[in-house]
């Protein structure tokens, strides 16, 4: 069992994680952003994962939000 109570849903730039997380915000999904680069940065460390960032969302909405990121990830695509 996790024992965590949220789910990665999404990783990418800040472009694409910004789309995702306005979809997500659209319908009622408050998602959390993690992004290390810009936190190594704050700390004084080099980054290597600097404009990549990870979406997260609460388990209880887990199938609503992946619906919306395979949609803009189909968009996306096409």
């Amino acid at each position: 069992m996790s024992d965590t109570e949220y789910t990665k849903v999404y990783s990418g730039n800040f472009i694409l994680v910004t789309r995702v997380k306005s979809e997500l915000e659209a319908i009622g999904i408050i998602p959390i952003i993690k992004d290390e680069g810009e936190s190594q940065r704050l700390a004084g460390y080099a980054s290597m994962n600097q404009g990549f960032q990870e979406v997260f969302v609460n388990n209880d909405e887990l199938d609503k939000a992946m619906d919306i990121v395979n949609r803009v990830k189909a968009e996306m695509e096409a």
